[in-house]
């Protein structure tokens, strides 16, 4: 490395952490720190969340687009590279002396700074630092110059794709329709996720699920005399356990969550991008799926059914006008559930790229600052659905339909992406 570009990667350290740790001149003969082989991917998903969401107050399906458009570049950037995988609708390939690394640093790049040109300054102090890592000669030059086509080709891919187009939530109103829930009664957001076009799966409606149960019925009858009771502000049965659940998935670090578990696996930089794009590819997916059910449905949440029983027309459902949920309901439609629907997408996607039944998967609260480790799928997925139920903001049939939805498009999806080339 030439003194010029360690300068460059310790300047950048001072404000990013990067890929690994400049060695000062003094200390020139030490050991330099060595970091793992996917590195490079992990720095820039982390990268991505602080440049789409600098404040942590965006909805985590929103981020979760962007999340898929940089790691599915790095992706297509490494693999056309190195081979092993399909690249993600492309066929191009670049040299096979090229330098991968700089080709996922220059496509992360690139297409971050395509989108959030306000975010110049720290792209480029850590592109300088992934750069840094990179031998200067010939193979850097080709691995940025095949970063940069993989970039621009995912740019083109996303044009006009819907993200963040005006959608009206047009369901009429009547007795079961969604409408604006306390405190803030907030309209409709994020509605144009149910019509942004997919990544992976065909189109938004792909995997509707059937319509919820009918105010009538006894099944809608179990479900909201179950989560008036459990997801209640002051509720009395539900456990602490179950509170602390219902916090802790309000939001997690999927991106470090990813980034943990390739360390952990020992994965190459192939297979990391690999996990990174297979994952945040189908959780968009899935996010869409989810918001397509929320428009065509719309069905109201809980502490709006709750509150207004005694005009359900169904005898078993009781009202309680002053009912509060433990957590505060967010501005869109019971049915289905987005944390259960991506929750049951992921886990499908992990057990399917390792093929094994393990889950293997550390994961923290953003909220709560704890990590928790998931061995059993089942026993993720279950506790993703309670969380939602036992913060009162959504009925179990809404997780569960959502939970099975979403492993339906990951085995579909990956059936036919990220699979390994043929001989």
């Amino acid at each position: 490395m030439s003194p010029r570009r360690t300068l460059v990667a310790a300047a950048a350290l001072l404000g990013l952490t990067a890929t690994a740790a400049a060695v000062p001149a003094s200390v020139a003969q030490a050991e330099p720190a060595v970091s793992a082989p996917g590195a490079v991917i992990a720095d820039w998903a982390r990268l991505t969340g602080e440049v789409v969401d600098p404040e942590g107050k965006s909805n985590s399906s929103e981020t979760s687009v962007w999340h898929a458009v940089v790691s599915a570049g790095m992706y297509n950037a490494v693999v056309g590279i190195e081979g092993r995988y399909e690249p993600y609708r492309w066929s191009e390939r670049g040299p096979g002396s090229a330098s991968s690394v700089a080709a996922a640093a220059t496509a992360a790049h690139d297409v971050l700074l395509h989108y959030f040109p306000q975010a110049k300054p720290k792209l480029e102090s850590a592109y300088a630092a992934s750069l840094a890592e990179v031998p200067d000669g010939p193979a850097e030059k080709a691995g940025v110059e095949f970063g940069r086509r993989a970039a621009a080709h995912m740019v083109a891919l996303r044009k006009d794709d819907g993200f963040g187009a005006q959608v009206p939530f047009t369901t009429s109103p009547a007795l079961g329709v969604w409408r604006p829930t306390p405190p803030a009664q907030q309209p409709f957001t994020s509605s144009w996720l149910g019509r942004l076009r997919p990544m992976l799966i065909e189109r938004p409606d792909h995997f509707r699920p059937a319509a919820p149960p009918a105010l009538t019925s006894a099944r809608y009858a179990a479900d909201l005399i179950e989560v008036k009771a459990v997801g209640a502000k002051t509720s009395t049965v539900r456990t602490a356990e179950q509170t602390e659940t219902a916090r802790f998935f309000t939001t997690v670090d999927l991106q470090g969550a990813l980034a943990d578990r390739a360390e952990r696996h020992g994965l190459d930089l192939v297979d990391t991008a690999r996990l990174f794009a297979a994952v945040n590819t189908v959780q968009v997916d899935a996010a869409i799926a989810a918001w397509d059910a929320k428009l065509h449905y719309g069905s109201w949440r809980p502490v709006t059914a709750i509150r207004e029983a005694e005009n359900d027309g169904n005898p078993l459902t009781e009202a309680d006008p002053a009912w509060e949920p433990f957590l505060v309901t967010p501005s869109h439609p019971d049915y289905l559930s987005g944390h259960t629907t991506t929750a049951g997408a992921l886990v499908r996607t992990l057990t399917t790229l390792s093929d094994r039944p393990d889950l293997d998967l550390r994961v923290t609260s953003v909220m709560m600052k704890k990590t928790r480790h998931y061995h059993v799928p089942d026993h993720y997925t279950s506790d993703v659905e309670g969380a939602r139920m036992w913060g009162g903001i959504h009925t179990r049939t809404a997780n569960e339909v959502g939970t099975a939805t979403g492993q339906r498009i990951a085995a579909w999806a990956l059936a036919r992406h990220f699979r390994p080339l043929t001989a």
